[in-house]
């Protein structure tokens, strides 16, 4: 049995990011890494650009000048102005060449044909020049850089479509034991309902990975030997719920080694989530999750969570952490670190009753781990404590 920092290591240092690229539709790369450098097609702004609505002017040593036209955004005008002319311009409209200045409409009073503006003003002022974002064959966008929505429309901005970008893993979700039904049939006397395996697709989805395959296998060896053995050669992660502890029907263990998994650990000094395996065959890495699913759920954000991050070739690669002053007492049992369901808020934390691994409920009103030490005993009523923000 390792520690926790040992484990998150181990998972840190054994996964990375997949060497293949994708070309994505821009509108649809959003939450992806770019996988090179994104050179600008065009200068941003593409031509001097007003960047208000007012007047451009050719300045001259007067405060009066000659109105000759006007200029709307999208207009394709570039009047020649002698100096003392003026042309009426709106926001993001085409600065004609002539024109050295834009006097904003507030500072100027309109004659008709003429105009006065409030005081002289210095060349080039209100006027975007051109490539002032970027210009032509520069770098828009760097290898790494992680497609926000800002990212996105500063692309479309540039006119690109498409980019290459870090391609996202092949998932499998593999769900153990006959204890399972599917949520909408009879509960019959022994029997539970599945939920492991659409929770962690709804975790997966909230952290905007798609492809995903869920396979269901029986509490039998050979059906479990084969179908982890497909889920193992056709995806690039495999996440397995149950059959990982030691019982007389607990199969996946002895599975793993007859598939030639590399174990890199089994067991972590922890609780929730003891059970916890982690491995690689070839490429591809394997997490044997508890069956619990609180304890499920927390190993996904402790340790899986990583391991996606890394496959995005993401920099932060671990939840956000935090500080928080309990306003709760805990007692714990044993002398394990403890990972607690817990409400965050404004650096107060609230530590949250029924901690047990088998129940979600404390688990669907948190928004945030405590993370108890193993030293740590009790967390008393405004004890300052460390907190692992979960993901909205």
């Amino acid at each position: 049995m390792i520690s926790i920092s040992e484990a998150i290591s181990i998972v840190k240092n054994n996964s990375n990011s997949l060497p293949e690229s994708c070309n994505k539709s821009v509108e649809k790369a959003g939450g992806y890494i770019l996988f090179e450098d994104v050179k600008s097609p065009i200068s941003m702004p593409p031509f001097r650009q007003s960047a208000m609505d007012g007047y451009a002017l050719h300045l001259h040593d007067d405060l009066t000048y000659q109105l000759i036209g006007e200029i709307k955004a999208g207009d394709a005008l570039n009047p020649t102005l002698k100096p003392g002319e003026a042309v009426r311009i709106f926001t993001g409209a085409a600065v004609p060449d002539t024109a050295n200045a834009v006097m904003m409409q507030e500072k100027v009073e309109n004659h008709g044909k003429t105009i006065q503006i409030e005081h002289q003003i210095d060349l080039e002022l209100n006027i975007r020049p051109l490539g002032e974002q970027v210009k032509t064959g520069d770098i828009a966008l760097k290898k790494g850089t992680k497609l926000t929505p800002a990212a996105i429309g500063y692309l479309l901005s540039l006119g690109i479509t498409h980019v290459n970008v870090y391609r996202k893993p092949k998932i499998a979700l593999v769900t153990t034991g006959n204890e399972l039904i599917e949520p909408g049939q009879d509960l019959t006397y022994g029997k539970i309902y599945e939920s492991n395996s659409k929770m962690l697709l709804s975790a997966l989805y909230n952290l905007k990975f798609y492809d995903i395959t869920s396979y269901k296998v029986e509490d039998d060896y050979k059906q479990t030997v084969s179908t982890l053995k497909a889920a193992v050669d056709e995806n690039d992660l495999v996440l397995i719920t149950g059959g990982i502890s030691v019982g007389d029907y607990d199969f996946v263990g002895k599975a793993l080694k007859e598939l030639e998994v590399e174990e890199h650990f089994y067991k972590v000094a922890q609780k929730p989530g003891k059970p916890l395996f982690y491995g690689k065959k070839g490429a591809t890495q394997i997490f044997a999750l508890p069956g619990n699913p609180a304890a499920a759920l927390t190993c996904f954000y402790v340790y899986v969570y990583i391991a996606l991050q890394q496959f995005m070739n993401r920099h932060e690669l671990e939840l956000s952490r935090t500080e928080g002053i309990s306003r709760s007492t805990f007692n714990k049992r044993g002398d394990r670190p403890q990972f607690l369901k817990a409400i965050y808020n404004n650096g107060q934390v609230d530590i949250l009753e029924g901690q047990n691994s088998s129940m979600l409920h404390t688990f669907a009103l948190s928004n945030a781990l405590v993370f108890m030490p193993g030293k740590l005993n009790v967390i008393s009523e405004n004890d300052k404590v460390n907190v692992i923000l979960l993901p909205n």
